[in-house]
């Protein structure tokens, strides 16, 4: 077997701590890029802000000189933050771009360069079902991954010529902390009619009832083991098909479903 070198950041939970279990428990060399040690089996820690364009670039540093290359880096680290837009507070609304855009984008500008230096390496850029769906009340969240898929499908032309592959993997509704972790905000409830805590309460309803992340883990490891991957992947048959027929509907048909079923 290959053996490959295989950087995570976001690995101390949910899918990035099972895309990590799986990976380790093929022989691979997994390294955990997070701000919080949870152990994890084999897999080495190296705490990380990816908020933190130079402590990242010291943790790709140290993954260097400790297996003197990386194969693959999967950008899992991201948050969601829910509430209607008129209500949210800018600095919220940049953090969690910052976390779950510009965080990637830290770790790909650090990795980039030896991945060319070798001539070859794959990035797997961890996006949302929520890009191409644009959900209310999660605008900023589905906006920040709609920005990481553009940003993916954009630098896998840039890198082609190096052999460098770049994808994005869209999971759905999946059963994590994550949905505990969201920062939620109810402010102008009345204003909106219970539109925010109902939309809110049936997303986090849908989540508790989604894939297990087991199951995303175990398909994000298939992914990052591939010699060509494509640049988009769904998880699961379900969400395969809602990511065809937003392409295909026309948005305003689109836009009236997502309506009916998130912002009543």
């Amino acid at each position: 077997m290959d053996k490959k070198v295989i950087a995570i950041t976001g690995a101390s939970s949910g899918i990035g701590r099972y895309t990590a279990i799986a990976l380790m428990n093929m022989g691979h060399i997994v390294y955990d890029l997070s701000r919080r040690n949870i152990p994890n089996g084999n897999v080495k820690y190296i705490k990380t802000d990816v908020t933190d364009e130079e402590n990242v670039r010291a943790s790709i540093d140290e993954i260097i000189k400790n297996e003197k290359r990386i194969d693959v880096v999967i950008n899992c680290a991201g948050y969601g933050i829910s509430g209607a837009v008129e209500f949210t507070r800018l600095c919220d609304a940049k953090r969690q771009f910052d976390v779950n855009f510009f965080g990637m984008v830290n770790v790909n500008k650090a990795v980039i360069p030896y991945m060319r230096k070798e001539g070859k390496g794959l990035i797997i850029n961890i996006s949302s079902v929520a890009a191409v769906t644009h959900i209310p009340f999660q605008t900023y969240y589905s906006a920040s991954k709609a920005a990481v898929e553009s940003y993916t499908c954009a630098l896998a032309n840039e890198l082609k010529p190096f052999g460098i592959f770049v994808s994005a993997i869209q999971p759905g509704d999946i059963c994590t902390e994550f949905t505990s972790a969201r920062n939620k905000s109810f402010l102008g409830d009345d204003v909106y009619e219970g539109r925010i805590s109902r939309s809110v309460e049936g997303m986090e309803k849908d989540e508790q009832k989604g894939m297990s992340p087991e199951f995303a883990g175990k398909y994000i490891a298939k992914v990052a083991l591939k010699k060509r991957p494509k640049p988009i992947y769904a998880i699961g048959f379900s969400y395969k098909a809602v990511c065809l027929l937003c392409k295909v509907v026309p948005c305003g048909w689109r836009n009236k479903i997502i309506g009916s079923l998130y912002a009543k």
